[in-house]
């Protein structure tokens, strides 16, 4: 499913701001998917959660954030950061 090339990682201060709008795409039936925050853009963020998209899925992701005004705290691209001989998510 994911992996190298560029990816959409969606940051948030707390994991129920997470949770919530991980919920709000699968209603909406928009691919995503729960990973860890790159350490490279992760910051003084606490939460180490984000949420990895697709770049085809970006704007379909940005409308229904719109749409249901859920909370995140930023929307990062960045280029292969999932390694698949090392990165292993539920």
């Amino acid at each position: 499913m994911i992996k190298g090339g560029l990816k959409y990682y969606i940051l948030f201060e707390n994991y129920e701001q997470g949770l919530a709008l991980h919920d709000v795409l699968d209603s909406d039936d928009i691919p995503n998917r729960i990973a860890p925050a790159p350490r490279a853009i992760q910051g003084e963020l606490s939460c180490g959660m984000s949420l990895l998209i697709e770049p085809a899925h970006i704007e379909q992701v940005r409308l229904s954030i719109e749409k249901h005004q859920a909370e995140y705290y930023t929307i990062v691209p960045l280029e292969g950061q999932v390694k698949p001989k090392r990165d292993k998510y539920c």
